[in-house]
C-alpha cells in the first residue's frame, strides 16, 4: 500500500495539473491512496479538487488548520494507512512510473528515502520565463543540487524532493519539524543521515516543478528561502541540517554590503563593495550571453534573474541574521 500526501494552499493553477499525472501513473490503483492536505485554501483549489474527489474514491482530503507544510505531513502520516509514504508539492507534475520506479527503488537499494530528479519548467513560455527556468536548472543559479542539475546513475545524496519513505522511518527518526516553515524536507533528511539512514536518487523517472513566472514572485520565494536557512540552523541547533551551498548567497551579499557600511566612515572600503559587484556582474554577464547564445534566451532578463536569485536569497539569509535577537518564538 501507497500512501502519497500533498500538502496544499491556494493551489488552482495548480492543482489539476498535479492530480491529472497522478491520474495516470501506473502503480496498482487498488494499492494507492492520495491524501491531499489543505492549509485552509482561500481560493479555487478545494473546489477543483473536491471534483477528483466524487470521481477517485482513492482521493480524500483533510484540513491542516496550521497551514504549513510540516504540520501537513505530520497529519497525513498519521491518516495513511500505507507502507510505503511518498510526499508530492502541487507545483509539479510527475512522470507516470514515478510512483513505481521510487518505490521499487525503496527495497532494491534499501534506502530509507528515495527521489528523483526534479526538472523546472513553467506553465506560461514568454522570453522571461523560459529565463527564470533556466536559471533556477543552472548550477550558479542552484549550486551543486544534485536532484536539480541531473543524474545518469543511481546515487546516495543528502536529499531530495518528493521521495518516498517506508514507514518505519519516521519511527526511527522522528516526524517532520513543526517549526519550520521551509527546509523541513532537507532537515529530515539530514536528521536521518546522521542516524546512519541512506538516501538515493534514481535516474529512472522525474519530476517536472513549475517555477514562478515573475520576478516579483521569484523574489519573494527565495527571499523566504535565505531567511529559512538561517532560522533553520536556529531552531535545530544543528549547523549541519543544510549544506555550504545555502550559505553562498549571504557571503555574497555580504561582500558588498559590510565594505558599503565601512565606507561610510574609511572611503576607500568603497572600492571593496565596488570591485565585488564589478566582478559579480562581469561573471554572471558572461554566463548569460553563453546562455543567451546556446539556449536562444533573451540575455537581459538572464542576467536580471540571476540577479534576483541571488539578492533576495542574500537578503533573506542577512534578514534573518539581523532579526535573530529579537526572536522569542
Amino acid at each position: 500500500m501507497l500512501s502519497v500526501i500533498v500538502p496544499i494552499y491556494n493551489e488552482e493553477k495548480y492543482i489539476a495539473k498535479c492530480i491529472d499525472s497522478i491520474l495516470k501513473q501506473d502503480y496498482p490503483k487498488n494499492d494507492l491512496e492520495i491524501i491531499l492536505v489543505d492549509g485552509m485554501s482561500e481560493d479555487r483549489t478545494r473546489e477543483i479538487a473536491a471534483e477528483y474527489i466524487a470521481t477517485y474514491p482513492f482521493i480524500r482530503m483533510i484540513e491542516n488548520t496550521h497551514r504549513i507544510a510540516p504540520w501537513a505531513m505530520n497529519l497525513g502520516i498519521k491518516e495513511a494507512k500505507g507502507d510505503v509514504i511518498m510526499r508530492l508539492d502541487a507545483h509539479a507534475t510527475y512522470e507516470k512510473n514515478y510512483f513505481s520506479a521510487l518505490v521499487k527503488a525503496l527495497k532494491l537499494y534499501d534506502a530509507d528515502n528515495v527521489g528523483a530528479v526534479c526538472r523546472t519548467d513553467v506553465l506560461n513560455k514568454t522570453p522571461k520565463t523560459l529565463a527564470i527556468r533556466e536559471i533556477l536548472s543552472n548550477k550558479l543559479g542552484v549550486g551543486n543540487s544534485t536532484f536539480r542539475t541531473g543524474i545518469t546513475k543511481a546515487q546516495k545524496v543528502e536529499t531530495v524532493p518528493f521521495g518516498c519513505w517506508k514507514r518505519s522511518v519516521f519511527d526511527k527518526y522522528g516526524m517532520y519539524d513543526v517549526r519550520l516553515v521551509r527546509n523541513q524536507d532537507i532537515e529530515l533528511n539530514k536528521r536521518i543521515i546522521r542516524g546512519g539512514g541512506k538516501i538515493v536518487i534514481i535516474p529512472d523517472t522525474f519530476c517536472t516543478y513549475l517555477a514562478r513566472e515573475t520576478y516579483k514572485k521569484l523574489a519573494k520565494n527565495n527571499y523566504g528561502n535565505g531567511k529559512w536557512n538561517i532560522l533553520t540552523v536556529y531552531y535545530t541547533k544543528e549547523l549541519r541540517s543544510l549544506s555550504i551551498r545555502h550559505f553562498v548567497p549571504l557571503l555574497f551579499v555580504l561582500s558588498f554590503t559590510i565594505p558599503t557600511i565601512v565606507g561610510l566612515i574609511w572611503w576607500p572600503a568603497f572600492c571593496i563593495s565596488v570591485l565585488a559587484l564589478s566582478v559579480y556582474l562581469l561573471v554572471m554577464g558572461g554566463v548569460s550571453a553563453k546562455l543567451a547564445i546556446s539556449k536562444k534566451l533573451n540575455f537581459f532578463y538572464l542576467l536580471t534573474s540571476f540577479i534576483v536569485l541571488h539578492v533576495s536569497y542574500g537578503c533573506g539569509s542577512l534578514m534573518g541574521l539581523l532579526k535573530l535577537p529579537f526572536n522569542n518564538k
